[in-house]
């Protein structure tokens, strides 16, 4: 019988270290991935059980916002508005909290996630964008009103958006959804600015702790990073350690305009 020669020795070596190789990298992403999918669980569980309770608890306090809301300026007491959220094209979503991700389906439509309807109180005059169309709020916005500044400060405007929670459409913590408009120049203007829509959209996030409102496209791209580290690294602790930190938000009004 032939002997195989050195050469072959080592070729079918190197081939049996691949195979084992990949069969480690296969099953430390399997086990990472079940991990992953364990916190989603777990993070729509949350979610559920706090939209429930909280619109319920909340709303006496609904109830008083709507009625100063009326007395202060005349329009509706809730603002809706389409926003863009998760791409829920993506097949492999529990590997998507690593940094080098191959998109399953690398389709592309219009707003790189699914447009959903958004709800909040209603902070500005009812015909603040009818002449200038979609543009971003400013320091001292003349559109404001002055319960909506109020609200603006205190985040309050945004407490109905746990009917969006509860819809499945947001999560309470995660990327703030952007406006379609907004999403469309983003997307152009900076690199990798989609893979935020890789999550559900969030009440509060990473970016809204560390950061104020956005002024400018740097400021976007601060937002950006803040994003798709939390992306990268979400848990239940990260998100417990966010819900905290809003609260100081909240107290100490920062970033608010």
């Amino acid at each position: 019988m032939k002997q195989p020669s050195q050469i072959e020795s080592r070729l079918a070596r190197r081939g049996e270290i691949a195979a084992h190789v990949q069969d480690e990298a296969l099953a430390q992403a399997l086990a990472q991935a079940a991990d992953v999918t364990l916190y989603m669980v777990a993070k729509r569980l949350t979610d559920i059980v706090v939209a429930a309770v909280g619109l319920v608890v909340c709303a006496p306090l609904f109830a008083l916002i709507a009625l100063a809301i009326k007395i202060d300026s005349p329009g509706p007491v809730f603002f809706r508005q389409v926003r863009v959220g998760r791409d829920r094209r993506l097949k492999s979503l529990p590997l998507l909290r690593f940094e080098n991700v191959v998109r399953m389906d690398v389709r592309r439509d219009d707003f790189f996630g699914e447009p959903f309807t958004m709800v909040k109180f209603r902070t500005m005059r009812a015909d603040a964008e009818a002449r200038s169309g979609a543009v971003w709020a400013q320091a001292g916005d003349p559109r404001v009103t002055s319960v909506g500044r109020f609200l603006r400060d205190t985040r309050l405007d945004e407490l109905p958006q746990l009917w969006n929670v509860l819809r499945g459409e947001m999560t309470l913590i995660g990327p703030r959804p952007e406006r379609p408009e907004f999403v469309q120049n983003f997307v152009n203007l900076i690199e990798g600015y989609e893979q935020r829509h890789f999550v559900t959209p969030g009440i509060t996030g990473l970016s809204q702790v560390r950061q104020g409102y956005d002024k400018c496209l740097d400021d976007v791209r601060r937002k950006l990073h803040h994003d798709l580290e939390y992306i990268r690294n979400r848990t239940l602790l990260l998100d417990v350690a966010i819900a905290m930190q809003t609260i100081g938000v909240m107290v100490g009004h920062f970033g608010a305009h």
